[in-house]
């Protein structure tokens, strides 16, 4: 059965969402990556983090899970996606003031922002677009949009580009298979949990339109180095260290890009959120939301 969430309408679109924790306490924003639907955030990673005091909101962004979609807007084969050749339905300035909109109709002034992988490239667009509403910045798993940095290895990169699954069982193959690609090296993969979360993700909202659209505006982004080297916000980059997806080398540059920003690389962390490190990840996050 799929449970539906609370819903705003924000800047034009319905966007989904759910809470964790104190609406009082100091509000924590996360922000999925490409496809990934607001459940990629692990509900009892959410729960911990607001147990540590916080008021978590986890959201889909536009064009997967339960907000809008797009789809009066033509979706492109994924060759002329890479290419460059498809022009971008919206940009991350787009889901960022999507992002603001959420906070606007919540009635919260400023969050502690986070984002993984393409969330964490919204999320820096966020703070460059909507500083005061940023009390921090977290940036996992991303980049600074420079073509120079961050780039995947040719085997993650196609595995990225494989055919989208039409049936459920292809989906969920499809989903393993990706997640044996890029997962962490020094924490193996649980096949057995990773097709639950697939399954769950499917049998919620199956949306590969979306996901094309979403990776249009990935490939049309700017390079924020030098607006981020503008940035008056308290930092945090997250990377692993045998993330094939995003190279270390796309947070080195975002943490290099942004005055005073902290820099962990996870030994052994690939392009995931392994479930061994999540108390570490949490512990992460508290600290830097109490320094800010």
């Amino acid at each position: 059965m799929v449970t539906t969430m609370p819903s705003v309408h924000a800047n034009g679109l319905t966007i989904e969402y759910e809470t964790f924790g104190d609406a009082s306490s100091p509000a924590v924003l996360l922000i999925m990556g490409l496809g990934g639907q607001m459940i990629a955030w692990d509900s009892g990673f959410c729960q911990a983090i607001a147990d540590r005091g916080h008021h978590v909101i986890r959201f889909d962004n536009r064009d997967v899970g339960r907000s809008t979609w797009l789809d009066d807007v033509a979706i492109h084969d994924v060759s002329d996606i890479i290419a460059g050749l498809a022009a971008p339905a919206y940009t991350f300035a787009d889901m960022a003031s999507d992002v603001a909109g959420l906070l606007n109709v919540l009635g919260i002034s400023s969050a502690h922002i986070v984002g993984a992988s393409m969330g964490g490239m919204i999320a820096q667009t966020f703070a460059i677009h909507h500083p005061a509403k940023t009390r921090t910045l977290t940036s996992i798993m991303s980049t600074t949009g420079n073509p120079a940095v961050g780039q995947p290895t040719p085997e993650a990169l196609e595995a990225l580009l494989h055919p989208a699954p039409t049936t459920r069982e292809e989906a969920i193959e499809s989903g393993v298979r990706f997640s044996r690609v890029i997962s962490s090296p020094g924490y193996p993969l649980d096949e057995a949990r990773c097709r639950e979360d697939v399954a769950a993700e499917y049998d919620r909202a199956f949306h590969p339109a979306g996901v094309l659209r979403q990776g249009v505006a990935l490939v049309h982004q700017p390079d924020r180095t030098k607006a981020l080297g503008l940035l008056d916000v308290p930092t945090l980059v997250i990377h692993g260290a045998d993330d094939p997806l995003v190279n270390l080398s796309g947070g080195q540059a975002t943490a290099a890009a942004v005055p005073g920003a902290r820099l962990i690389v996870v030994p052994g962390m690939g392009h995931d959120l392994p479930y061994a490190l999540q108390t570490q990840f949490i512990d992460m996050l508290a600290t830097h939301f109490t320094r800010a």
